[in-house]
């Protein structure tokens, strides 16, 4: 026998590759990716990761993964800036055909390379099935792109815990309904999602419901704080908040009146001396609401001890949640503040701007705190947080157990997606999951 012919036989490499909007430091996509590709690792432990993404240096160097771009042509600039220009989207696509058309199959050519070896390709939340700020030739149009190749390339296609909807825009609706039909495996995290695919047409009876994939990942605490003094200390989250135009155009009354709100209610917070961490959860584009509160209150010529406000940078999901342990209960606008904040188990109160929020406060059993920041009452805010003050040990024991309930259900999803969809070749043909998991 020879020496080649004793060697144990070479284990095959899974390729795992990971789709969605990650490098462009929005914080709960940075923890989204932190949680899938831990769980990779550790359901499939000799697999490669790598990811297609909208900023791949970026990823890299946070993640310390191989990426991609999704597309060249997917500039960093607000979503929806680029449609602000007056032409139409047929029009744009028109010109797209007759102008640039080498240049896009030169893009299909190089994702098809991209996937050359991917036995998996994940497409994970970051708001894609949605069209807020997206258009059908954007994003959506992507999915269609990437979900088509995969399949040239007898690569599994999953959709794992998505959020979906509203799509406004009829052609987004059947180029997002297409790259779904496409899929191995679908699972939505919340009813809402599934509910909402369903009223457009589109079967969902076989999918599941599972929670955002980031309650799969513990988040690593930081040491207890020292405080000056024993007051309770409050996160409030805020959000440049344009309003929910699908077109993406911004509506600066919007985001003045939100303004007023929340400094309303944070002076009412001062006012009782609680200790307020400013919070926002998307270091790019949350840039001007809280240098805009603090000087609202300025303008006010509101007095306040000045040590009763904390404003600290925040570059990284890590110091993020540095920054929400550091609270005795949050009140917050953007999703992943308020996901990350149950993690914490923190006592929360959401102001809702999107269906996926109110679906969050609901299954955690908090949706009594919980309004839409469309005609925000200030007067029932306060309210709201007086009741969660009021509950807070209750609502945390009852939170610590949610979350426990929600990491042991997302385990199970990643053992059926591992298992039954990547190594299908192992299990008897046929199985085919329903309904809702946990």
């Amino acid at each position: 026998m020879t020496m080649e012919a004793m060697k144990p036989p070479r284990r095959a490499h899974t390729t795992v590759s990971l789709f969605g909007n990650f490098g462009t430091h929005n914080l709960g996509n940075e923890y989204t990716l932190q949680a899938i590709i831990h769980n990779v690792h550790k359901y499939l432990p000799h697999a490669k990761v790598n990811c297609i993404c909208t900023s791949p240096r970026e990823v890299t160097a946070s993640h310390q993964v191989p990426a991609f771009p999704i597309s060249d042509r997917l500039v960093k600039a607000p979503a929806g800036e680029e449609r602000r220009g007056g032409n139409g989207a047929v029009a744009k696509f028109i010109r797209r055909l007759l102008v640039r058309l080498p240049r896009e199959l030169a893009r299909w050519v190089e994702a098809f390379r991209t996937l050359k070896g991917t036995r998996m390709l994940v497409m994970t939340g970051t708001g894609m099935l949605g069209d807020f700020g997206i258009g059908p030739f954007d994003l959506h149009y992507e999915i269609l792109k990437w979900s088509l190749l995969a399949k040239a390339r007898r690569s599994k296609l999953l959709f794992v815990s998505v959020g979906a909807g509203p799509i406004a825009h009829p052609l987004s609706r059947m180029i997002v309904q297409w790259a779904l039909s496409l899929a191995d495996y679908r699972s939505y995290r919340d009813d809402f999602s599934k509910h909402y695919l369903a009223s457009i047409g589109f079967d969902t009876q076989n999918d599941f419901v599972y929670p955002d994939l980031a309650f799969s990942l513990k988040p690593e605490l930081p040491a207890p704080s020292r405080r000056n003094g024993g007051g309770r200390v409050v996160g409030l989250g805020l959000m440049d908040y344009y309003g929910n135009d699908p077109t993406g155009n911004s509506s600066e009354a919007t985001y003045q009146q939100y303004l007023e709100k929340v400094t309303t209610f944070l002076a009412w917070l001062l006012e009782r001396k609680y200790a307020v961490r400013l919070l926002i959860g998307d270091a790019a584009y949350d840039t001007r609401i809280r240098g805009d509160v603090v000087k609202k209150l300025q303008e006010r010529a509101f007095r306040y001890d000045e040590r009763q406000i904390v404003e600290e940078p925040v570059g990284s999901v890590e110091e993020l949640i540095d920054q929400l342990a550091a609270t005795d209960a949050v009140v917050a606008t953007r999703f992943h503040n308020l996901v990350l904040a149950l993690m914490l188990n923190k006592p929360v109160v959401a102001l809702s701007y999107h269906e996926k929020i109110a679906s969050l406060m609901a299954g955690a059993g908090m949706a009594e705190y919980c309004q839409s920041i469309h005609g925000l009452q200030v007067d029932l805010l306060v309210q709201q947080f007086v009741k969660l003050e009021q509950n807070s040990q209750i609502l945390k024991s009852s939170l610590k157990q949610t979350v426990e309930k929600y990491r042991e259900t997302l385990d199970r999803q990643y053992v059926r997606i591992f298992r039954d969809v990547v190594e299908p070749e192992q299990r008897p043909h046929g199985r085919k999951g329903t309904g809702t998991d946990g």
